[in-house]
């Protein structure tokens, strides 16, 4: 695949997803909510390590890339 190519498929997938941001936040509601996300809250610090949500996104991508860019 050409370098061009991967930048415009790149940059279609990122305007979608400002859409979704801007327009349409409810849907991207629960990332960093789920169990197994760890938030550790102190005095004048705070610990956000979104866990689960992350697994959600690689496994997610991961089939993502397996289906369309499998040679």
């Amino acid at each position: 695949m050409a370098f061009g190519k991967l930048l415009i498929i790149a940059s279609a997938i990122l305007f979608v997803l400002g859409l979704i941001v801007s327009y349409a936040p409810w849907l991207i509601n629960w990332f960093g909510k789920l169990p197994g996300d760890i938030r550790l809250e102190g005095e004048n610090s705070l610990l956000f390590i979104p866990f689960t949500s992350m697994l959600i996104v690689s496994v997610v991508l991961t089939i993502f890339i397996n289906l369309f860019f499998r040679r």
